[in-house]
């Protein structure tokens, strides 16, 4: 059996099996792994109105660096067909399609998006130095608000005013997003240094 070695892009390549139904049984776990993490984080809130802030960014921005653009992206899917189906993976005990046309929907699906993008980024070597994860978790907090912030002004803005979306669409959120943006930053690098990968 085939283990991966140093040169691999993302953590998720770098241990375990690298080919045949080894890495595939390990592809499965990973997703598995992956939605239960995703799931966890998005219970860790503080609860803003009409968005709360979570760990789910950070949980989606580490996942997609450490899992890469495609098992990344197809554990983001997983996770939000989860939620659609009913199952209480976001925050709070709300689920279901009509979950996604509350005031967080842009968001779930920007993550999908900011995903695939860190994931790819980190296939590019991003993930292995703190300034590349910074890079990429700014690019991909970007994608997040570029769908999520559209959204709130469809749902608030001829009500409340943008000056109302943007105070409860992004503003309340840099503070929290930039200590997240840091945690995540530094815990990838970290684990490509004491790995010795």
């Amino acid at each position: 059996m085939a283990l991966a070695i140093s040169g691999n892009k993302v953590l998720a390549e770098a241990f375990g099996p690298s080919e045949g139904t080894g890495r595939l049984a390990k592809q499965v776990a990973l997703v598995a792994l992956g939605v239960v993490f995703l799931a966890l984080m998005s219970k860790i809130r503080v609860p803003f109105w009409p968005v709360p802030l979570t760990m789910q960014t950070f949980a989606t921005l580490v996942v997609a660096a450490a899992f890469g653009a495609r098992l990344g992206a197809a554990t983001l899917l997983a996770w939000l067909a989860l939620g659609a189906s009913g199952a209480a993976v976001f925050t709070g005990d709300a689920a279901g399609l009509t979950y996604f046309a509350g005031p967080t929907g842009g968001y779930l699906v920007g993550f999908a998006f900011a995903g695939a993008l860190v994931g790819w980024l980190a296939e590019r070597g991003w993930s292995r130095s703190v300034a590349g994860m910074v890079g990429a978790l700014l690019l991909g907090n970007v994608i997040i608000y570029a769908f999520g912030l559209p959204w709130m002004a469809y749902l608030f803005a001829a009500e409340q005013g943008m000056d109302w979306v943007l105070q409860y669409g992004v503003t309340n959120f840099l503070l929290g997003d930039a200590a997240k943006l840091a945690l995540a930053a530094v815990l990838l690098p970290t684990i490509w240094k004491v790995s010795g990968k």
